[in-house]
């Protein structure tokens, strides 16, 4: 057996965490849960519990509502809600909101 030792630099936690976050399907991951989460803070308890699924693909959020009435009336305010969305993200990730 070889007695190589490995020789490693240590990194700050932050770094590894960035490095391993960064990856295209963590991160695409990882938006699909902040997505999620910013439309229930966005949108509020009553709006949440009437949402059956809710999909981020590129840019692109698609929300299935079980309320035809709600898809009507949230379609109204499509630009505002993508504006309080991308807020509640702290980044742009949301550019087409359509509504199932």
């Amino acid at each position: 057996m070889s007695n190589k030792k490995r020789s490693f630099e240590p990194k700050a936690l932050q770094d590894v965490l960035n490095q391993l976050t960064s990856q295209p399907k963590i991160a695409s991951g990882l938006n699909q849960v902040k997505v999620k989460e910013a439309w229930k803070a966005t949108m509020g308890e009553h709006v949440a519990s009437y949402t059956q699924e809710i999909k981020l693909r590129g840019k692109s959020l698609y929300i299935t509502l079980s309320s035809s009435a709600l898809k009507e009336e949230l379609g109204y305010g499509k630009e505002k809600i993508l504006k309080h969305l991308n807020e509640t993200l702290g980044f742009e990730a949301v550019e087409t909101l359509i509504f199932r």
